[in-house]
C-alpha cells in the first residue's frame, strides 16, 4: 500500500471513458489519488497510465458492471481488501437507450434502472454514513438536463436522470452543516461514447467537451453547490423547462429525440 496522501482519494465510476475520464484528470491535476471503476480493463488500464504519465499520483483500478446485483458490495470489499478509502465519490456510470420504450428491450431498460438509479443509490447510501462519520468528503451524482423534463423516445432514461436531481437535492439538505457536500451535475449533451450506446446520432452541435463539463462539476463540488449545469444555454432551457406546461413541451422532445435516432 502507498503512503497516505494529504488529498482526499476520489472514486469514479464509469471511469473508463467520457465525463468519467476527464474527471480523472480534473482531480489528478490537484494531486488527488484516484480510484476507477468500470467495465472495461482494457480501457481502464488505458486512462490509468495516461493519467499517472501526467500527474505524480497513485491511480487503482477496479474492474466491475456496477449494474449487476450486489455489485456495490463487491466494490465495498474490495476497497477494504486493497486498504482503500473512498474520500469522494463521483457516480458517473450511466447509459442511455433511445427509441418507444414498447418497442426497446425491457431488458435492456431495466439494466438502465439497474444502473442508472439502482447502482448510484446503492453506492451513494454505502459511502455517505462514512463521509457523515468523518464530517467530510462529498458525492458527485451525474445526472443529465434531460433530469428536467419528461422524455418521450427516450422515457426510462430521461426518468432516471430525474430520481439522480431528486435523491441528491434530498441528500444535500440532509447533509447541511455536516462537512460533506452532495452535488448533481447535470449536463447537456457532450461528445462521449454515450451517443453510440444510447442509438443517437452524433450531434456537431452539442454545448460542451467532457472536460468542461468535469472542471464545471468539480468546482461546483468544491464550492458546495446542491447542483450544477454547466453552461448559459443549458441553464436557461433547464429552468424553462421545469415551468413550461408539460403538454407543450412533450410533443416538441418527442419530436426532438424521434430526430436524434441514428436510423
Amino acid at each position: 500500500m502507498v503512503d497516505k496522501s494529504p488529498f482526499p482519494t476520489v472514486l469514479i465510476t464509469g471511469a473508463s471513458s467520457g465525463i468519467g475520464e476527464a474527471f480523472a484528470h480534473v482531480a489528478a491535476g490537484e494531486g488527488h489519488p484516484l480510484i476507477l471503476v468500470a467495465r472495461s480493463e482494457a480501457e481502464l488500464h488505458r486512462v490509468r497510465g495516461v493519467v499517472i504519465a501526467r500527474y505524480a499520483v497513485p491511480v487503482s483500478v477496479i474492474v466491475l458492471d456496477l449494474g449487476k446485483p450486489g455489485a456495490a458490495d463487491t466494490l465495498a470489499n474490495e476497497l477494504e481488501a486493497r486498504k482503500l478509502d473512498a474520500d469522494i465519490v463521483i457516480n458517473n456510470a450511466g447509459f442511455g437507450l433511445i427509441g418507444k420504450a414498447a418497442d426497446l428491450s425491457r431488458e435492456e431498460q431495466l439494466r438502465m434502472i439497474d444502473l442508472n438509479v439502482r447502482g448510484l443509490a446503492d453506492i451513494t447510501l454505502r459511502f455517505l454514513p462514512q463521509m457523515l462519520a468523518r464530517g467530510s468528503g462529498g458525492i458527485i451524482n451525474v445526472a443529465s438536463t434531460a433530469a428536467f423534463m419528461p422524455g418521450p423516445n427516450m422515457a426510462v432514461y430521461f426518468a432516471s436522470k430525474a430520481f439522480v436531481v431528486s435523491f441528491t437535492d434530498a441528500l444535500y439538505e440532509e447533509s447541511k452543516g455536516t462537512g460533506v457536500t452532495l452535488t448533481t451535475l447535470s449536463p447537456g449533451p457532450v461528445e462521449t461514447d454515450f451517443q453510440r450506446r444510447a442509438g443517437m446520432k452524433q450531434s456537431r452541435a452539442l454545448s460542451k467537451s467532457a472536460m468542461a463539463v468535469a472542471q464545471a462539476g468539480w468546482a461546483g463540488f468544491k464550492a458546495g453547490e446542491r447542483l450544477v449545469v454547466p453552461g448559459t444555454m443549458n441553464k436557461l432551457a433547464a429552468y424553462a423547462l421545469r415551468a413550461a406546461p408539460r403538454r407543450m413541451i412533450l410533443p416538441v422532445i418527442r419530436r426532438a429525440m424521434g430526430a436524434a435516432k441514428d436510423k
